[in-house]
């Protein structure tokens, strides 16, 4: 198979005392998110977006939250690794579609250093990488500041040598 695609959800609950990050990227914010690592919600997603598209589990399967070695862990460290994977496998990666919902803080000013920074992690250009922004419109747990969710495509190609 020539062209893989794998899809990764995650969310995560709202957390005062905690750094909000997101694609490696740390936000200015009275809150963050909770979590066995730095509950990276982006970061966790796109992992799970990679694994998927080698049926490889998912994020839980690599990095169980019941292991301490991950507690408090940079979710990059997750992300290289599923990155690897990938090119273990005899694949690079195509690009990654990717959507942050998060009712506050406005996330419009992060868009192109989360951009550079998961480009720069998963040893591609930035404009191979897209990462969108919505909020809940007050529906829901996202919608009520309760929690934060990120969805993320990843297109892998068969690499040429």
């Amino acid at each position: 198979m020539d062209i893989r695609i794998g899809l990764g959800w995650d969310n995560h609950r709202i957390a005062a005392g905690r750094l909000l990050i997101l694609g490696g990227v740390t936000v200015p914010c009275e809150f963050g998110l909770d979590g066995h690592s730095d509950a990276d919600v982006l970061a966790h997603a796109i992992t799970d977006a990679l694994l998927g598209a080698l049926a490889l589990g998912d994020i839980g399967l690599h990095f169980p939250d019941s292991d301490p070695r991950w507690k408090g862990c940079d979710s990059l460290v997750f992300l290289r690794h599923a990155a690897g994977l990938v090119r273990e496998a005899g694949y690079r990666i195509a690009n990654i579609d990717s959507t942050v919902i998060l009712q506050r803080p406005k996330l419009k000013d992060y868009r192109l250093p989360i951009r550079e920074k998961l480009a720069e992690t998963l040893e591609l250009d930035v404009n191979q990488v897209s990462v969108k922004f919505k909020t809940a419109e007050q529906v829901g747990p996202v919608g009520e500041g309760l929690s934060a969710e990120a969805q993320a495509l990843a297109t892998l190609v068969r690499a040429t040598t």
